[in-house]
């Protein structure tokens, strides 16, 4: 049998496939394989980027696999204490110390659990028959790996709790306007597009690159004010990395001297 989970290197940039048909639906295996990738991507000097996406042109992931669930391979209950590897379900929705942005390229319908995984992206983009939807309170449970946590936080709360509590569809074109999305494209430009945005990243300085994530975490909840005095105090290596850099540097004499930086990462 095919494993659920590709990963290609492509450059810099690490291409993860979620590829398990007919609905890439997650089971404990296929969660696994997909924090292995992330923890990769987290580890590898050489990587600067990674790309999400499914397989086939319908479904970018079903989320949850229920019929795992209704046989007994994983519990309903704090299923959080199963092993769903590094990074919690689908690898992705827990991974604090991920660093690197990851560009979600949605290739179709996002379901439950598939919302939640592409929650944790940085970066999304859609083609246009794609739509989110959270269908989980006609099933007695709560999208409780991502959902319930992100979607009031990127989307106005009232169009959360639609989504939440009625289970909502949102098109592609509305989860844009929302802002949800970053962009919506025809399907025959998904993967470009992506691998556009991800080799523009590459380029970045890899320590810059990586301390934006670090500082968002750490500000995460903190006023205006505050934001500013946990920069300036908290233990935050990447940022304070950047500061002395000799990356900062040859990037102001690039800009100075109107060329291209050559960033080294250090």
């Amino acid at each position: 049998m095919d494993e659920p989970v590709k990963v290609t290197r492509e450059g810099k940039v690490l291409v993860v496939v979620l590829d398990r048909p007919k609905v890439n639906a997650i089971d404990m295996k296929t969660s696994q394989l997909l924090g292995e990738a992330f923890v990769m991507l987290r580890d590898d000097p050489d990587l600067m980027v990674g790309v999400l996406t499914g397989g086939g042109d319908k479904i970018f992931s079903a989320g949850w696999d229920l019929k795992a669930v209704n046989q007994g391979e994983m519990s309903a209950a704090n299923w959080w204490d199963d092993d769903y590897g590094p990074g919690g379900f689908a690898g992705l929705t827990e991974l604090w110390d991920l660093n690197k942005p990851v560009i979600g390229a949605l290739n179709g319908l996002a379901i439950g659990g598939g919302v939640e995984l592409a929650l944790g992206c940085d970066l999304l983009i859609a083609v246009e028959h794609a739509s989110f939807s959270l269908p989980e309170m006609p099933l007695g449970i709560v999208p409780d790996a991502g959902a319930i946590q992100r979607m009031p936080r990127r989307i106005p709360y009232n169009k959360a709790m639609e989504m939440l509590l009625l289970g909502e569809r949102m098109s592609a074109q509305e989860a844009a306007n929302y802002g949800l999305v970053n962009k919506v494209v025809p399907a025959d430009e998904l993967m470009d597009t992506a691998m556009e945005w991800a080799n523009k990243l590459a380029k970045a300085a890899p320590m810059a690159l990586q301390a934006i994530k670090e500082v968002l975490r750490a500000i995460d909840g903190d006023s205006i004010r505050q934001s500013f005095q946990t920069m300036r105090n908290t233990d935050l290596p990447m940022y304070r990395a950047v500061l002395s850099s000799d990356d900062a540097e040859e990037g102001v004499k690039a800009f100075v001297e109107k060329r291209d930086a050559k960033f080294k990462g250090s």
